[in-house]
């Protein structure tokens, strides 16, 4: 890997490695990456997807090559972690005047109340901070709380204007990241640097995306926009003192309007139109939000609380503007396939005070990638998890990149279609990709096991089948049970149920913070823990205390998810398959890393069990099954139940 990275650099050609837990990737591509930093005098941006990576990066791996390394180079490399504005404390912010724009709140005694103690506690942790990053901060507060005490890019007064400039935490991490060799930043930092052009980055010719099969979700989010009629509501009080009263009452108008038109729209995916009501309450929101940015002026030199007052009402203004005017477009282009956005009405917020919001989202994020990353610097991507169904094709598609090795003309699926790559230009980015393997031998540290003789899941929750199975496959592993479900509802169904059945202990997602209840976890191998989403990438348990992986069903997206049913669609509408590319891929993606969380050490043994017997059934289970590790395979629960009593047996 370090020799493939190596010549990536050196030839600008980019490269994806699927590089398995424990073959030290980071090392792998570090080396090269400080190398063609100083020699070449430039920056080379690491970019990740977990925060608890970026620490490992700037705390453990970075520090110690940079030691290693000065002797050979000449000079101590440097390095530097940069996160976006947000994540920052803002001194100005902090010591200026404190609106509280949450409208659920402005009624609220207890949570302003809450809200004071929080900033209160900021106020004092700030005297204390070296860095200002809300990471830093032991236990954390909520966002409202830290919306009080940071600024976005918009809402900033900038470095010049800003009275406490020359103290700016952000500021002072984006200076010492313009000087080092090696910047840390997060796939999310990646994009606005990128899809927005903006100069957030220190100038870099090559980028490292770690935890690679995140970055097409990562993207998409930074490029959804979202609009309420509280949003609106909160940009005219903004506006506040600052313009005509008329103006802004224009605006408070509009967001009554766009509530009430919401209320009667239908939730879901809009296909073919915006509803008239709707396309007529955002252009009244567009209008008068253009009208109250006239009302603002240009900028003066006005007093620092002022200038500040009127930044955010400016950078909210926009935000509501540019969404309104996005979801106005949107349906311009007749073809769906051809769309650029995807628009929906969701629900948010607690039951007792559910409101709408509507989302506006990219079809594809292939094609900005394409031009705006891979088009600008050489790039390489790396994770455990690149290959699905044997290869590197499903994600580079994702990506913007053509398939590594080009189908034979007429070449099909297996369910009669042609897969037409979209990618068809000549001049699409160079790319290659290296599997380098994994240290383990999966086929005989661990099984997987598929319970073939099960029913194949429904919609009503676990069937009892499914929690004796459960019950069963528990007691003979005596516990060390990582339980991965596809819902929040499926995992505390099965703790309800399986507690009073079980001798080990179960604990359940959402009991306690995920990060104790991992650790209690580990601590003790007969405890379970049963959780979802989150439990599938971010859970590394070396040892026996995890010894049975469970998965309940296949992880397909919700067939009703608006932005995976346009996806599918548009690639169906393309001659290729909708399903398979879309909702298989997911699936494949997420089952790969549940199974990754089983063996993380060398001594590891254990089971992977998967309850759902479409995986051995269906047509797209071939696909799947390729896409996981080795494991020796099986689907004889007698057979799989002796291994994990022998496993439960055995001597520490």
């Amino acid at each position: 890997m370090v020799r493939a990275v190596r010549d990536s650099l050196v030839k600008g050609r980019h490269l994806a490695v699927q590089a398995g837990t424990g073959t030290g990737k980071s090392l792998a591509y570090l080396v090269p990456s400080i190398r063609h930093a100083i020699a070449n005098d430039t920056t080379v941006v690491i970019s990740t997807a977990t925060i608890a990576l970026q620490r490992q990066l700037v705390d453990r791996d970075l520090p110690r090559l940079a030691e290693a390394l000065k002797p050979v180079l000449g000079r101590k490399p440097t390095f530097a972690i940069l996160k976006g504005r947000r994540n920052y404390l803002c001194l100005h912010r902090l010591s200026g005047p404190d609106p509280v724009d949450d409208a659920d709140q402005l009624f609220d005694p207890f949570a302003i109340s809450a809200m004071g103690r929080h900033v209160k506690r900021l106020h004092e942790w700030s005297s204390d901070t070296d860095t200002g990053d809300r990471d830093e901060l032991v236990p954390g507060v909520p966002d409202s709380a830290w919306r009080q005490v940071s600024v976005t890019a918009r809402e900033c007064l900038g470095v010049s204007r800003c009275p406490v400039g020359t103290d700016c935490f952000a500021e002072r991490a984006r200076h010492e990241a313009g000087r080092a060799d090696i910047v840390v930043t997060n796939h999310a930092l990646l994009a606005i640097d990128a899809l927005e052009n903006s100069t957030i980055l220190p100038e870099h010719d090559v980028v490292v995306v770690d935890e690679a099969h995140d970055l097409v979700d990562r993207v998409t989010g930074v490029a959804t926009a979202e609009l309420t009629s509280a949003m609106v509501a909160t940009a005219a009080r903004r506006c506040g003192k600052l313009i005509d009263q008329a103006v802004a009452d224009r605006l408070e108008e509009a967001s009554e309007g766009l509530d009430m038109v919401l209320t009667d729209a239908p939730l879901g995916r809009w296909e073919s139109t915006l509803p008239a009501p709707v396309a007529g309450a955002l252009t009244a929101v567009r209008d008068a939000t253009s009208a109250c940015r006239t009302g603002l002026g240009p900028e003066r030199k006005e007093d620092p609380d002022h200038a500040t007052s009127r930044k955010l009402a400016l950078a909210l203004l926009d935000e509501v503007n540019e969404t309104s005017a996005r979801l106005l477009a949107a349906f311009v282009e007749e073809d769906p396939a051809k769309r650029y956005d995807v628009v929906w009405l969701a629900e948010q917020g607690p039951d007792a005070s559910r409101g709408r919001v509507l989302r506006v989202a990219p079809l594809s994020v292939g094609g900005l990638l394409r031009e705006r990353l891979f088009g600008p610097r050489t790039v390489v991507l790396t994770s455990a998890t690149l290959t699905l169904g044997g290869s590197f094709d499903a994600l580079a598609r994702q990506w913007g990149l053509p398939a590594e090795k080009p189908k034979p003309e007429g070449a099909e699926l297996k369910d009669g279609k042609e897969e037409v790559d979209p990618i068809a230009d000549a001049d699409v980015p160079k790319w290659s990709g290296l599997d380098v393997g994994s240290p383990f031998q999966h086929e005989r540290a661990g099984i997987l096991y598929v319970a073939k003789h099960l029913p194949t899941p429904g919609r009503d929750g676990l069937p009892k089948a499914y929690l004796d199975e459960i019950a069963e496959l528990v007691t003979a592993a005596e516990g060390g049970t990582l339980g991965l479900f596809s819902s929040m509802r499926a995992a505390k169904q099965a703790t309800e149920a399986l507690r009073p059945r079980l001798e080990q202990p179960i604990l359940c997602q959402g009991d306690d913070s995920t990060g104790l209840l991992v650790k209690r976890f580990a601590e003790d191998d007969a405890t379970c823990l049963f959780g979802t989403l989150s439990l599938w990438q971010g859970v590394d348990v070396p040892g026996r205390s995890l010894r049975l992986v469970l998965i309940d069903r296949i992880p397909f997206p919700r067939p009703d998810d608006p932005l995976v049913s346009a996806r599918q669609r548009a690639v169906d509408s393309r001659g290729g398959n909708g399903f398979l590319t879309v909702s298989a891929t997911h699936a494949a993606l997420l089952l790969a890393q549940g199974a990754g969380r089983l063996l993380r050490g060398m001594d590891d043994r254990g089971v992977v069990a998967i309850l759902d017997p479409r995986l051995a059934t269906a047509r797209y289970g071939g696909f799947l099954r390729a896409s996981l590790p080795p494991f020796w395979p099986t689907t004889d629960p007698e057979v799989v139940r002796a291994a994990l009593r022998r496993l439960a047996t055995k001597p520490s």
